[in-house]
């Protein structure tokens, strides 16, 4: 194995090894969250991990066939995130404001 291809490989397992311990923090942040926000947004930084680690697989294997899938994960996490974002304020609005757009509670 030539130098690069040993640099290559040591930063890749390097990545890997952090895409680990922030999907240790990520869990505990999921467990542990105090309000319904921050799981949220844990389960959005969630998107975003697995993404990475389909990356490195991808680096690893030097194969393309992941980058579709990484795509559509991160559309999915995108469009989670707004529609939980939507669902949280709508909740947290004050019930003269809701009233005074018909929504009646």
């Amino acid at each position: 194995m030539s130098v690069p291809e040993t640099v290559d490989r040591a930063l890749l397992t390097a990545a890997v090894v952090l895409i680990v311990i922030a999907g240790v923090g990520l869990l505990t942040r999921v467990w542990r969250g105090p309000s319904m926000l921050d799981r949220a947004i844990s389960l959005d930084v969630c998107a975003a991990l697995i993404i990475a680690g389909l990356g490195a697989k991808s680096a690893f294997a030097r194969d393309p066939f992941y980058f579709p899938i990484m795509l559509v994960l991160a559309f999915l996490g995108f469009t989670g995130s707004v529609g939980i974002a939507r669902f949280i304020a709508v909740r947290d609005r004050p019930k003269e404001t809701r009233q005074q757009n018909g929504g009646g509670k």
